[in-house]
Parts: C-alpha cells; sequence; structure tokens
C-alpha cells in the first residue's frame, strides 16, 4: 500500500509504502515546482521497471546472461478516452535472437501490463 500527503501550500506530495518514500509534483507550467515525479511518470516507471525486472527474472529463470535491461515507456493520451503505452526494450548482451524474443514477449506479460490491461475500477475504500 502507498500513502501520499501532500505538502501544505504546494503540490508536492510525498509518498511512502511503510519503509521508502519518494516525492511527486507537477512540473512549474501546470502550478508546480518540478521536485518530484509527475503522477503520469510514476504510471511509466512503475511499467518499465516492472518490465525490466521481469526480463531479469525470465532470463535468470531460463538461464540466459544478460547484461542488463533497459525499457522506455511513453504514455500517449491523444485519443480521448484511450490511453496507449508506447514502450521500447534494449536488452543488453549476447543473446540470440529466440532468446531476446522470449524476453520481450515476457516483459509485455510483466504483472503491471496484466494489471493495466485489464478491467480496472477505481473506488473509496471507507
Amino acid at each position: 500500500m502507498i500513502v501520499a500527503t501532500i505538502q501544505q501550500g504546494s503540490f508536492r506530495t510525498v509518498f511512502r509504502d511503510g519503509h521508502q518514500s519518494a516525492f511527486a509534483d507537477l512540473p512549474p507550467a501546470k502550478g508546480g515546482e518540478g521536485r518530484g515525479f509527475g503522477p503520469h511518470d510514476l504510471l511509466e516507471a512503475a511499467l518499465a521497471s516492472c518490465m525490466t525486472i521481469t526480463i531479469q527474472l525470465q532470463a535468470e529463470k531460463l538461464g540466459i546472461a544478460i547484461e542488463g535491461a533497459t525499457c522506455e515507456v511513453k504514455i500517449d493520451r491523444s485519443i480521448p478516452d484511450a490511453v496507449k503505452f508506447d514502450y521500447s526494450l534494449i536488452i543488453a548482451g549476447p543473446i540470440t535472437d529466440d532468446e531476446r524474443k522470449a524476453l520481450h514477449a515476457a516483459a509485455g506479460r510483466c504483472p503491471v501490463a496484466r494489471t493495466l490491461c485489464g478491467t480496472i475500477t477505481i473506488r473509496e475504500n471507507g
């Protein structure tokens, strides 16, 4: 669970999971100070980090030696009421085309991708 608390007189928000904390804010162009991740940045970060973690987990499971993985995610909200996440992956290391395809496929099935592609309900919890 994440708990977010806004700082008085600003849009800067600290969010915590009980062990770690980080900041969210609006950019100056939207009235913030730009001293934290934007809320949509956090969605992009959740997907990108889940994809890279999934690649590492799958590589270890299949015995594929990779040197690292990088994922870039960008939200495209250009169509009203439709959201698209565009991403690109770079997997470093001397791996075969079949290994690369398997790791790319695994990334597309990561837990955050499955969550975002499912039916989502947002409800207030008392």
